[in-house]
């Protein structure tokens, strides 16, 4: 675990780094896709999501795991793809900035979570902001 200040700009500047931020959803989808089969079922997604979590929740209760699905498993085979992943992560950082705002939040994260690449990515680029 580690502490960081956040904003919005923090998180918007991961997404939008479409390299890196896509980088990282790749090795999340092949962690949690343990048999390689490129679907992630809901089991697979209810026993590893909270890890991903910008704020390192716990993974989320079935009903909200049949929402998750019925969101963004698009094509309906009960799974999600690279890219229906790909969409649910980025819905969720979006919903991180959103929350966060433009103040500075203090928060502590867990070391693989999705909020903290997106501290280290902003930390790691020259500063367009200051």
């Amino acid at each position: 675990m580690s502490v960081a200040v956040v904003n919005s700009f923090t998180i918007t500047e991961f997404v939008n780094d479409k390299a890196k931020f896509d980088g990282f959803v790749n090795e999340w989808f092949a962690r949690i896709d343990e048999n390689g089969d490129g679907k992630l079922s809901r089991d697979k997604i209810r026993g590893r999501l909270g890890m991903l979590l910008p704020f390192g929740s716990e993974s989320p209760p079935q009903q909200e795991n049949e929402e998750i699905f019925k969101r963004f498993d698009e094509d309906g085979n009960g799974a999600l793809d690279l890219n229906e992943f790909k969409a649910l992560m980025t819905e969720i950082m979006n919903a991180a900035a959103r929350s966060i705002g433009g103040s500075p939040v203090i928060v502590v994260l867990g070391k693989d979570s999705l909020l903290m690449k997106a501290v280290q990515h902003e930390l790691a680029t020259p500063s367009s902001h200051s």
